[in-house]
């Protein structure tokens, strides 16, 4: 049971637009101390409007926050940390070149004495204890800009806790991080719990959502759809809710037809290695066939599909495209052959953010568009409302900047300037990490699509449903390695987290 007298912060009415669009309306909710209260939506439904408003960040066009019955300051990010809420972001805000020390006491520093030295022992101690609190054994005196992601956000929570954070606010905080990271998170997210804190968790990874939070809230257009507690609500519901309708669980309904994997493959990779990020790699694609690629982060699959597509060289090995070597590999020479990939990081590596929907749609072949006279307007204009059609882009124009759209239609777009190419191989590199589940259903349906008219796909995700649901056979890389392939049929989680540990690598032919 809650402790009725324990305080809250309650949001009243919160209204915000920009332009004319609604990002908020009227939106009214409570989020208790002690409690962790889940808040789920699609890309686009106001999550990120909410959290900027709450963190101080922006300004709502109508309503209030209360903590505790007091009236807060909106629109100041020092006025909502001073009332203790604090937002920790999916890339954590640190000062780089300092250690942890002194970005928790950055402006505050302890003096000793008559204040003409500082007093490091006790801030050093008083730290600990904050890491201690968390169960973090960090070294206090390496610079927080050479920690790993999932590191620098204990750094960012421990100094919520040193500012004497009563509500904190994470958003997306599993995305970039390994299984091992989440779960340690999360043990730091019960402790917080336990101390009293208020967590506001957003995420996409519903699973996550139904093992932590006592609450749930849905947002959609903007607008609070419901709250209630987790133990009454079913995760199809919760999708339900998300989305405004049902969505469906796509998978291979058949393995790939045995016959095909007779065929000389697409894409064949032999002994290809690249000192220290993969060793002796061998695998095979064939046309039609989706190859799943499973492993922990930093296992080496992102450099492997790099290597493929000519962004970075090898050390030896060869790979063959439709059974000939390549030499001189590069990437316009792979998109020349007819291979596309979609990056792990869409935003900086598969987008122009500030050009049009339509420019980046149709990047990779803008020379078939180019006339005596320059670029023909009208064709391009023609062809991409063809694939804004066809792939479902939410945009109101092919002008707006992609940089407008949610993670969910970006995606859309690095798949679709590809699928206009018609390639003979698709390399997908995380494809639907960020996005919401209803663009992920979207994903997933375009993916079945491609092997369906021929085309060979590789697909790496640290997701093991995704893989599970989508691959005909699945390789497993583990510190570089092949540590096993597996077929469709023999294939589960319990095998492929086996065989992503480290050891099993190193016993592996």
């Amino acid at each position: 049971m809650r402790d009725p007298d324990m305080p809250s912060l309650n949001i009243q009415n919160l209204s915000k637009s920009y332009g004319g669009t609604h990002a908020l309306r009227n939106v009214s909710l409570k989020i208790h101390a002690g409690d962790i209260h889940a808040l789920c939506g699609e890309n686009g439904a106001g999550k990120s409007t909410l959290i900027k408003i709450l963190s101080g960040a922006e300004t709502p066009d109508q309503g209030l926050v209360q903590w505790n019955g007091s009236h807060l300051s909106l629109g100041k990010v020092h006025e909502m940390e001073s009332k203790g809420i604090v937002a920790v972001h999916q890339e954590p805000v640190v000062f780089p070149d300092l250690n942890i020390v002194d970005n928790l006491y950055a402006g505050r520093e302890l003096s000793s004495g008559m204040g003409t030295w500082l007093n490091t022992a006790s801030m050093k101690q008083q730290t600990r204890d904050i890491l201690d609190s968390l169960g973090e054994d960090l070294p206090l005196n390496q610079p927080v800009g050479e920690m790993a992601l999932a590191q620098r956000q204990m750094v960012s929570i421990a100094r919520a806790l040193f500012n004497q954070c009563r509500i904190l606010i994470l958003d997306e905080p599993t995305a970039s991080l390994t299984t091992r990271e989440s779960d340690a998170l999360f043990k730091t997210v019960i402790s917080l719990k336990k101390q009293g804190v208020g967590i506001l968790y957003v995420s996409h990874r519903l699973e996550e959502v139904f093992q932590l939070a006592e609450w749930i809230s849905v947002l959609r257009d903007g607008i609070l759809v419901s709250t209630q507690s987790s133990k009454d609500l079913s995760e199809d519901a919760l999708i339900q809710q998300m989305v405004g309708r049902k969505v469906a669980y796509l998978s291979r309904q058949q393995p790939v037809n045995t016959d095909i994997t007779k065929n000389k493959p697409v894409l064949e990779l032999k002994a290809l290695s690249r000192t220290p990020a993969y060793d002796d790699i061998h695998l095979k694609i064939h046309a039609g066939e989706i190859l799943g690629m499973s492993g922990l982060v930093g296992a080496g699959r992102s450099e492997i599909a790099r290597a493929i597509f000519g962004i970075d060289e090898f050390d030896t090995g060869e790979i063959l495209f439709n059974g000939k070597k390549l030499q001189n590999h590069s990437i316009r020479k792979a998109i020349d052959l007819g291979i596309a990939m979609v990056p792990e990081d869409r935003q900086r590596q598969g987008l122009a953010l500030p050009l049009s929907v339509e420019t980046n749609l149709l990047l990779p072949s803008l020379n078939a568009f180019q006339g005596i006279t320059g670029l023909d307007r009208s064709q391009m204009r023609s062809i991409s409302g063809q694939l804004i059609s066809k792939l479902g882009i939410k945009t109101s124009s092919p002008d707006n900047p992609a940089s407008a759209l949610s993670g969910g239609n970006q995606q859309k777009i690095v798949l679709g300037k590809w699928i206009h190419q018609n390639p003979s191989l698709f390399i997908l590199d995380e494809p639907t990490r960020g996005v919401d589940v209803g663009a992920k259903s979207e994903v997933h349906r375009m993916i079945i699509e491609l092997a369906k008219q021929g085309s060979a796909v590789l697909l790496i995700s640290s997701e093991l449903p995704e893989i599970l649901s989508l691959s005909d056979r699945i390789l497993v890389i583990a510190k570089g390695h092949v540590s096993g392939e597996l077929a469709r049929e023999e294939a589960n989680q319990e095998k492929l987290l086996k065989l992503s540990l480290p050891e099993e690598a190193k016993q592996s032919p």
